[in-house]
């Protein structure tokens, strides 16, 4: 059996076209059923996308029931080093299984780690991630407005730095006004958040549900934008789609009177 390498280094014993896959992240679930949906066989009870997948559900992302992913008995696992737990994968691979494990906190590591998964599984790459690579493959470009990112309140957690989500801003000119917290999604609290001089607090349907009755009521200086929180932190099909939005928004943002 051929052996491919993970994003971790780790060597994965994979069949040339695994005939069943079992994802724990709902991004590359999405991914994965765009270009192999006969061999997508379990996802995550947070795997949305897409709507109208038909797969057994093993749990969630920090929680998965092993015992279901074992009895589906999948060629290949593929979790994330970010969204699912080190102990989660090890005792799956105990077990026998192999798991590839993806690790990314840039677009260009999104885009290398979806060629080389994709590839990997269906031999080909799909026309979202050249469409993708078109798009984000450039540098970042001088900040035009300065952004926050709540990915929870209650308390108030945001985006920091060294995430994919801090990098896909300013990709297109977003600057991160909190990514000099400390951490990667650090605890802030929601005055330090208002004050610290965003043009703009987006405010992402996931993981917190941000509404428009839950969230924007809470600022006092900064504006707020509700956004699909897809497109701040899934790197999937949603790549050319979340660069149409970031770009009209940096565009928007940067027209406005200083």
């Amino acid at each position: 059996m051929p052996t491919v390498t993970d994003d971790l280094g780790t060597p994965i014993a994979l069949p040339q076209q695994p005939a069943r896959i079992v994802s724990l992240v709902p991004s590359l679930t999405e991914a994965l059923a765009s270009c192999v949906p006969q061999a997508l066989v379990g996802a995550t009870d947070w795997c949305t996308h897409p709507a109208d997948l038909q797969v057994t559900r093993v749990r969630g992302t920090k929680n998965p029931d092993r015992h279901a992913i074992m009895r589906l008995q999948p060629d290949l696992v593929v979790a994330n080093r970010e969204e699912n737990r080190e102990l989660d994968v090890r005792r799956l691979r105990d077990a026998g299984l192999s798991v590839w494990v993806t690790d990314v906190e840039t677009v260009p590591q999104a885009l290398d780690s979806l060629h080389r998964l994709l590839l990997a599984v269906s031999g080909s790459v799909p026309a979202w991630l050249e469409e993708s690579d078109r798009l984000w493959s450039g540098p970042p470009v001088p900040p035009v407005a300065r952004v926050a990112v709540p990915i929870w309140r209650d308390p108030w957690m945001v985006v920091g730095s060294a995430t994919f989500t801090s990098d896909l801003l300013s990709r297109v000119g977003l600057r991160n006004a909190l990514a000099g917290e400390e951490g990667r999604y650090p605890h802030v609290d929601l005055a330090d958040i208002d004050s610290v001089g965003a043009n703009v607090v987006l405010l992402p349907d996931e993981p917190y549900a941000f509404s428009p009755t839950d969230g924007p009521e809470a600022f006092v200086r900064t504006p707020t934008r509700l956004v699909d929180g897809r497109l701040l932190t899934w790197y999937g099909p949603s790549l050319p789609a979340a660069h149409a939005m970031l770009t009209e928004l940096a565009r928007g943002l940067a027209a406005q009177p200083v």
